[in-house]
């Protein structure tokens, strides 16, 4: 599981002209699932460590400095958008292979579980449309992007 997170200070989604989901300040996390995730991971050691640091990652600003407050402390919404391109693999060729990626009916159930446990643990959680060719707009604060993997917690 993959993830990068970007501190905005709105992000939106919208598919076909219409918004799916929307936020103020928060985090945008462009999600993937690839490598060695299947859905039996869900609510598993790794997949709770994974959410855990999303949720607990000091990337908002405070007195103590540009980088140094959690979501839950500063507060903001997160806006979830499926993104099987973060598993490409461009070692041969010009054209990006993604076998990498989870096959698309396991990656979404994937995602759903992961909005969901993100829902049941944060009050403001949007989300873009699995699988749809999405329009992703956002005002990068900072910027500050992270990269999450979960063969790295």
């Amino acid at each position: 599981m993959r993830a990068v997170l970007q501190r905005v200070r709105s992000a939106s989604v919208s598919v076909s002209g219409r918004v799916t989901g929307e936020i103020g300040p928060g985090l945008l996390v462009l999600v993937g699932f690839g490598g060695g995730d299947e859905p039996g991971m869900v609510g598993g050691p790794v997949w709770n460590r994974f959410i855990q640091k999303l949720l607990g990652l000091r990337l908002f600003p405070d007195a103590g400095g540009p980088i140094n407050s959690g979501l839950s402390d500063h507060g903001g919404g997160i806006l979830v958008v499926s993104q099987f391109t973060l598993y490409a693999d461009v070692r041969k060729g010009r054209r990006p292979s993604f076998s990498r990626a989870v096959p698309p009916e396991a990656a979404k159930a994937m995602y759903e579980a992961f909005v969901a446990d993100l829902r049941r643990q944060w009050p403001e959680v949007a989300e873009g449309e699995f699988g749809a060719d999405m329009d992703v707009s956002l005002v990068n604060w900072g910027p500050v992007t992270i990269w999450l993997d979960s063969d790295e917690l």
